[in-house]
C-alpha cells in the first residue's frame, strides 16, 4: 500500500472506523533513520490504533525503528516481508527475505530488544519454486523463536522476477488452506489473514479459522466498506455512520491541512471511493480529480463534488416514487 494508507488516508479512515486497526505505507528503515521523520512519523492521534510498517535487513536499523516508532506512539511496529516489487528487492528487503528467516529472526530480536510495543511480521507463503509447506513452516518457526507473536499472512507466494506487484497480487493462487495449517500447527501464535477478501461478509468467515482478516486494496477502492465493522466485529452500539455524515466529520481536518499548506488533492485522493455504487459517485470522482489538483482548489471544491451527488440522488429517488 505504498503511497496509499498516508496520515491523510488513515484519518479519513477513522472517520469510518474507530476500532479497525490502521497501517501505515511501508517505509524503509534507511528512510526513517535518515530522511524527514515528520513526514514518515507524524500522525493524528485520532488514528490510534496505528501501526507503523517498516521495510529493512539490517537489524541495528530495524532495532532503531522500533524505538522511533514507540517513541512517536504507534502501538505497532511491522516488518514487512511480502512485498515483491523491484525496486524493494534491490534493497534486499520484502518478500525476498522468506529466504532468509534467521535474518528476519534476528532483526525482530533485536527490535523487541529495543522497544515494548508488539513486534508483527507480514509475510507470503512462499517465494518462487520456495513454495512447499515446509518452507513457510520453517520460515514462521524461526522467526516465532524470535519473539513474534503474530503473523500477517498473505495467502499467496510471491514470484520475484517475471511478475509485476500488480500480478503477483493476482496470478499465483489464493491458499487459504495453507494458512489454516500454519494456524493449527502453531495454535499459539496469532495468524491474521491477507490477500482476496473484498467484503464484510468473506472476513466474517475466515474470522471461524483466523484471528483477524487485513482488508487492503477493497477498503481503499470502496471506504464504505468499512463502515459497520465496528458494529460487526467489535460490538459497538453506535449507529452505522452515512456517507455524508463521514464526510461532515472529515470538513475540519480539510480545512486545517488547507490552513497549513497542505493540497487539497493529497487528501481528496484517497475520498474517491466513498460513494462508489452509489446515484452521483462518477460525479463525486470527476469533480475531486479535476478541480482538486489545482494550484488554488479550496474546501469549495468538495461542497461542488458534494453537490453533485445530492442532485443525483435525488433525481433517483423522484424516479423510483
Amino acid at each position: 500500500m505504498m503511497d496509499w494508507t498516508d496520515r491523510h488516508d488513515r484519518y479519513f479512515l477513522r472517520q469510518i472506523s474507530k476500532h479497525c486497526l490502521l497501517y501505515t505505507e511501508m517505509v524503509s528503515t534507511g528512510a526513517l533513520l535518515h530522511g524527514d521523520k515528520e513526514r514518515f512519523l507524524a500522525f493524528d492521534k485520532a488514528e490510534h490504533p496505528v501501526a507503523l510498517q517498516v521495510g529493512g535487513n539490517d537489524p541495528t536499523a530495524l532495532a532503531a525503528c522500533a524505538v522511533l516508532a514507540q517513541e512517536w506512539g504507534y502501538d505497532e511496529i511491522n516488518i514487512n516481508v511480502g512485498c515483491p516489487s523491484d525496486r524493494v528487492q534491490a534493497a534486499r528487503f520484502g518478500a525476498c527475505l522468506m529466504a532468509e528467516p534467521e535474518l528476519v529472526a534476528t532483526g525482530v530480536k533485536a527490535m523487541r530488544t529495543a522497544c515494548d510495543i508488539p513486534v508483527t511480521v507480514k509475510t507470503r507463503i512462499g517465494i518462487d519454486e520456495q513454495d512447499d509447506y515446509a518452507f513457510v513452516h520453517h520460515f514462521i518457526d524461526t522467526v516465532a523463536n524470535a519473539g513474534c507473536e503474530v503473523f500477517i499472512v498473505h495467502a499467496r507466494k510471491a514470484w520475484l522476477s517475471g511478475l509485476s506487484p500488480k500480478q503477483n497480487r493476482e496470478i499465483p493462487p489464493l491458499r487459504y488452506d495453507v494458512v489454516a495449517q500454519l494456524k493449527q500447527d502453531f495454535p499459539e501464535l496469532v495468524f491474521v489473514l491477507n490477500g482476496g477478501i473484498t467484503d464484510l461478509e468473506m472476513a466474517a468467515k475466515h474470522l471461524e479459522t483466523f484471528d483477524g482478516v487485513m482488508l487492503g486494496r477493497a477498503a481503499y477502492q470502496n471506504p464504505y466498506l468499512l463502515a459497520s465493522v465496528d458494529q460487526q466485529f467489535y460490538g459497538s452500539q453506535g449507529s452505522i455512520p452515512s456517507r455524508e455524515t463521514i464526510l461532515e466529520r472529515m470538513l475540519p481536518y480539510i480545512r486545517a491541512e488547507l490552513a497549513a499548506g497542505v493540497p487539497l488533492k493529497c487528501i481528496t485522493r484517497h475520498m474517491l471511493g466513498l460513494f462508489q455504487g452509489q446515484p452521483g459517485a462518477k460525479a463525486w470522482r470527476r469533480t475531486l480529480s479535476e478541480q482538486a489538483p489545482r494550484q488554488d482548489a479550496d474546501i469549495d471544491v468538495v461542497y461542488t463534488a458534494l453537490a453533485h451527488v445530492l442532485d443525483q440522488s435525488s433525481s433517483q429517488r423522484l424516479i423510483a416514487a
